[in-house]
């Protein structure tokens, strides 16, 4: 089985120390380390982990503006692990899609159960994702479908069905997607 590649970041180098060893022990493959957000949006774009653990109070950027890019881009989920837990600052990180936030000081038996978590929420958010686009990419099909057998009605004096056989049976022979032919007979028509 394939190791879950993380990307630690924090300002306190002894913190990292630490969470490499716990992650290490519980099976996890600690890719890079980093101590502040920008680096961490940074190696998270070159090395593309499967999550991300990271601060929040750091130099610069701080982890959930860091948290932010990284779940608008799509290169990782993102948990913080903080000693921060004003509602100002859970706030914030909903906000910025983290799906993740553990308060300082921590169990180590604590991350394993908070990684698997994000790891398993990020994937439903992309699947989700991926299922609108399929849903939307099929609505525009039918829109244009419907539009182009509205056309062949209108110009070849057929019924519907008919004018859908006809689209069905072009994309056949063509070999192109039915949108495609649709498209094309809308074109057509269009000047």
């Amino acid at each position: 089985m394939e190791r879950t590649r993380v990307i630690i970041a924090d300002d306190e180098s002894l913190v990292r120390v630490d969470l490499r060893e716990a992650l290490t022990e519980q099976g996890y493959l600690v890719v890079g380390e980093v101590g502040d957000g920008q680096s961490a949006v940074n190696m998270a774009r070159e090395l593309d982990p499967d999550i991300v653990v990271m601060d929040i109070k750091m130099p610069g950027m701080d982890g959930i503006e860091a948290a932010q890019i990284l779940t608008e881009e799509k290169i990782a989920p993102v948990v913080l692990l903080t000693a921060y837990s004003q509602r100002q600052l859970v706030d914030r990180a909903k906000e910025a899609g983290v799906v993740g936030y553990l308060v300082k000081p921590f169990r180590e038996t604590d991350l394993a159960p908070a990684i698997e978590l994000a790891l398993a929420r990020f994937a439903e958010f992309r699947a989700l994702e991926e299922q609108v686009g399929n849903l939307t990419e099929a609505l525009e099909t039918r829109k244009k479908v419907e539009q182009a057998k509205g056309i062949l009605m209108d110009t070849q004096g057929i019924g519907e069905s008919e004018a859908f056989r006809k689209i069905q049976k072009m994309s056949m022979n063509t070999r192109r997607p039915m949108k495609e032919v649709a498209e094309a007979i809308i074109l057509a028509n269009s000047e």
